[in-house]
């Protein structure tokens, strides 16, 4: 009976090794994880970034682009005040659509 015991205890042993080295494994993969997950938290950040950069360029060339095409189309008129007024008008209107869009 003893050597039964024995064996039984050899085996519980081998057990306990066995699962504390697969805990050390899922440990050191949860740690690689957890440092990966950080990383691409961080790269999130700064793609948002560089994002909203790209964004507020590309309202400010819009912007310059619009003035420049009104600026083209005010000289290439016949002196036609009234079509001025209108182009002016309408520019003032997107102007004013976009403040409210910035005070959102």
């Amino acid at each position: 009976m003893d050597s039964i015991f024995k064996i039984m205890e050899v085996e519980q042993k081998d057990i306990v090794i066995t699962l504390k080295d697969k805990i050390k494994k899922l440990l050191s993969l949860y740690n690689d994880l957890k440092a990966e997950n950080a990383q691409l938290k961080s790269q999130k950040e700064e793609n948002k970034t560089i994002i909203k950069n790209k964004e507020a360029e590309l309202d400010f060339l819009q912007n310059k682009y619009n003035k420049l095409k009104l600026a083209k189309s005010l000289l290439a008129s016949t002196g036609d005040s009234h079509d001025a007024k209108i182009k002016i008008n309408g520019i003032v209107r997107e102007i004013d659509k976009c403040i409210a869009l910035l005070n959102r």
